[in-house]
């Protein structure tokens, strides 16, 4: 604990949270006096009196529905100093192919390898759950974490935590245990009405009021996913011993030569899932020959190249005519719709989308 509210992590955790957003209203405030927000935040970890705010909500198109809540911005330095204290104890137990948030891996990386297991294999089962995000059941997250955190001692080899303090390693254990159930707490009923609710075997009429739930937007969120499926990312390596297997969050691909091998997966898979309280989209889950082409991660995927799907050209295609309208209003700067293409294109250069980008960008005549 004395790691996570060492001053040297503060500060760290302010840049990281800062980085690319200083010119927003929230971060020059708190930048405005930055020690002293920080040495307070300092002396809230360290009594452990700290308190998460209110949380922010909207609704996104992409082009799904999301509810993405956003944190105060002094909360979301308290998730970025957490989780250079914490991240490097899971790092090392996550298997290679979990693509999501992490240093070094990343969309395009996850599609790449999946590439690879497409021209390796015959089939591919195309997995996906079910409100993933409101599904996280709470209790199974913490002892997921607890069992991690308590044998963490010889596990902070990393340059962050080797700066921030010359005191002896020791378990992170029950205090930092703390600040987790304060987060968990802080966006509990976040995402209470974007749960449909599902009752498996051995539950009772309480069981629909289990804390669950973790905000779309939290940095700690994102990381606990990945937290979270370890454990069946282990199984689907270690039990079903299947070499071909790529997961992005909620989103994961097995690969095999034999289709009635990945049918008797699928079931494994169903039930396992069951211990996480998860389901999965059944419908979409469903054995394909990789020569038809893989949708995953907004791609279809083949042995030779990549397309956009196309519900996600059609909605970059409306996004990008409201930018321009928004832009010849004056209520959009040009370097703000430029940065917004460039964004763009740098994703979809992935796959073979040449004319795509041709016919969307190109001034109309």
């Amino acid at each position: 604990m004395n790691q996570l509210y060492d001053f040297d992590n503060l500060l760290l955790a302010y840049r990281k949270a800062s980085k690319g957003k200083r010119g927003l209203a929230d971060v020059a405030e708190f930048e405005y006096r930055l020690e002293d927000n920080l040495l307070q935040l300092q002396r809230e970890l360290q009594s452990q009196t700290y308190q998460p705010g209110e949380y922010h909500s909207f609704y996104i198109h992409d082009p799904k529905k999301r509810l993405i809540s956003a944190a105060p911005f002094r909360d979301r330095v308290v998730h970025h100093a957490l989780c250079n204290i914490i991240e490097p104890v899971f790092e090392k137990s996550f298997i290679f192919d979990s693509y999501a948030n992490r240093i070094g891996k990343g969309t395009h990386k996850a599609i790449d390898r999946a590439q690879q297991f497409a021209r390796r294999f015959k089939y591919a089962l195309t997995c996906d759950v079910r409100q993933f995000f409101p599904s996280i059941d709470h209790e199974i997250l913490k002892k997921t974490l607890k069992v991690s955190l308590a044998n963490s001692g010889d596990h902070q080899q990393n340059d962050t935590a080797n700066h921030l303090s010359s005191q002896p390693k020791k378990p992170l254990g029950s205090a930092v245990m703390w600040l987790i159930k304060k987060i968990l707490q802080s966006g509990a009923g976040v995402l209470q009405e974007e749960y449909d609710m599902v009752y498996f075997a051995g539950d009772d009429l309480f069981a629909g009021q289990r804390p669950r739930g973790l905000p779309i937007g939290n940095l700690t969120s994102q990381f606990w996913a990945n937290c979270y499926l370890n454990p069946f990312d282990h199984f689907v390596k270690r039990k079903l011993r299947c070499k071909g297997y790529v997961r992005y969050v909620d989103d994961f691909l097995l690969f095999s030569n034999s289709k009635t091998e990945l049918n008797s997966w699928r079931e494994q898979i169903i039930h396992e899932l069951e211990n996480f309280r998860l389901t999965l989209h059944e419908n979409k889950c469903q054995t394909r020959p990789v020569q038809e082409g893989i949708p995953f991660l907004g791609f279809i995927i083949y042995l030779e190249h990549r397309r956009l799907k196309r519900k996600k050209g059609i909605a970059f295609q409306r996004k990008y005519k409201l930018a321009r309208k928004a832009h010849q209003r004056g209520e959009l700067s040009f370097p703000k719709l430029t940065a917004s293409i460039q964004g763009w294109v740098n994703h979809v250069r992935y796959a073979n989308t040449w004319r795509l980008r041709q016919a969307i960008l190109t001034p109309d005549h």
